[in-house]
């Protein structure tokens, strides 16, 4: 249901729908981010995996929290930077599942792969989610300005 957030017949057509399913996803997101983190502590693999956790944890909390503020402060541009933010460091949980099966396969140990699953799942997230904003996958301002 996420995905749709980014549509932009969606947030123009109808955006009360989009600022419904907004307040759903910022409510789980922030929810989801202190879970994750109490579940980080408790991690495989000791100190390191459980650091890059709770770093995942901490960091979609804090963008999803400032996408909330900003918006609220009408200021579109910044907040769909940080959903994009969001959404990115939402998706570790399923770039998890990917890189883990593979890098077990690769490496052959179970511990190995987990400590290094701990930080793939989201950084390289983090970096593709900053490549799309640098190359304009937002809003640009003036488009930003017809939205207010």
């Amino acid at each position: 249901m996420d995905g749709f957030q980014f549509n932009a017949k969606l947030r123009h057509n109808k955006p009360r729908i989009h600022q419904f399913i907004g307040k759903i996803y910022v409510v789980s997101a922030l929810m989801s981010s202190f879970s994750g983190f109490y579940i980080a502590l408790f991690a495989d693999q000791g100190f390191w995996a459980s650091l890059g956790f709770c770093c995942l944890a901490i960091i979609w909390f804090c963008v999803t929290l400032i996408a909330y503020l900003t918006i609220r402060k009408k200021q579109i541009l910044k907040h769909q930077h940080m959903m994009i933010y969001s959404y990115a460091a939402c998706f570790a949980a399923v770039t998890l599942r990917i890189w883990l099966p593979v890098l077990i396969v690769i490496i052959g140990h179970y511990g190995t792969a987990y400590l290094m699953v701990a930080w793939l799942s989201w950084i390289p997230n983090l970096l593709v989610a900053h490549f799309i904003i640098i190359k304009g996958g937002a809003l640009h301002e003036g488009e930003a300005s017809r939205c207010r």
